[in-house]
């Protein structure tokens, strides 16, 4: 068996080509959609990906604004930036790119910043609406993992999923998000993380299994059901080197497997788009 390429690269695609419409329309009206982001220190991986992010804003007409603080930079400092995005009508939402300096706390940053200009879902106003089920921003990457499956067709309702980590940003949101009695939801979800004991025994059993540990290789292919649904949604660098939760030999049992590149990360930039029109139309009611 070889696996279906889950091809991130081309949903990203069509979903900047279907925000086009949105954003002209908004433009007839007299705004241009406006994405903010905040960059602490010199980390390159969050340099670069904060590049990517308004690479594709320039494509597409969406209007971004950046800030670089430096890596000494105080609270005092990242609280007059999060507040004059709050109270700029220009910046329809915005994110802080993670992770910041140690000295700096991210989770206090967060609930500063304007529940309705998040365009990474994170703030807990919005994870909470989330657990609700009422309609919110999603966090990026789990909404990019569930666009993906249900446009490749793979069923979600009344699956076993397995997400293999317990983070903020991937883990938790989306068990959340697929357990939802909602289309391309409705799914029975396994939570489980690098600490628990046998932890094979648990992936073997799903049907689609999502890797977001941030462990180099950790899903190998005796830890997969033959033909189930892989996404490597779990990342890290080797200096300049991208690295995948999911080894390579995943591909000859999967049925399906997102790639190291071009999978889900171009997704959660889709999404992340897709929230900012959004908020932009939000606010213009």
């Amino acid at each position: 068996m070889s696996a279906i390429v889950l091809d991130g690269e081309r949903l990203a695609g069509e979903i900047r080509e279907q925000l086009r419409g949105r954003i002209e329309s908004l433009r007839q009206r007299g705004v241009t959609p406006g994405l903010g982001t905040v960059l602490v220190g010199d980390d390159g991986p969050s340099a670069n990906y904060v590049a990517m992010k308004h690479g594709d804003c320039a494509e597409l007409g969406i209007e971004s604004r950046h800030v670089h603080l430096p890596a000494d930079a105080t609270p005092a400092d990242v609280d007059e930036v999060v507040d004059s995005f709050n109270a700029d009508g220009g910046v329809h939402a915005y994110l802080m790119q993670y992770p910041f300096p140690s000295h700096l706390d991210y989770e206090a940053a967060l609930l500063r910043v304007d529940p309705a200009k998040d365009v990474d879902g994170l703030h807990p106003v919005n994870l909470g609406k989330l657990v609700q089920g009422i309609e919110a921003p999603l966090a990026c990457t789990p909404a990019g993992i569930q666009y993906m499956l249900e446009a490749y067709g793979i069923p979600i309702r009344g699956s076993h999923v397995v997400v293999v980590g317990r983070g903020l940003t991937i883990g938790r949101p989306l068990a959340n998000l697929l357990t939802l009695k909602r289309p391309a939801a409705n799914a029975a979800v396994t939570v489980v993380h690098t600490g628990v004991d046998d932890l094979a025994a648990h992936t073997r059993e799903a049907d689609i299994l999502v890797a977001a540990a941030g462990s180099p290789g950790l899903i190998t292919a005796d830890m997969v059901k033959p033909g189930a649904a892989v996404v490597a949604a779990g990342v890290s660098f080797s200096g300049r080197r991208l690295l995948s939760d999911v080894d390579d030999g995943v591909a000859e049992v999967a049925g399906w497997l997102s790639p190291r590149i071009g999978g889900v990360g171009p997704m959660t930039r889709a999404m992340l788009l897709r929230n900012t029109v959004a908020a932009a139309e939000a606010a213009v009611g």
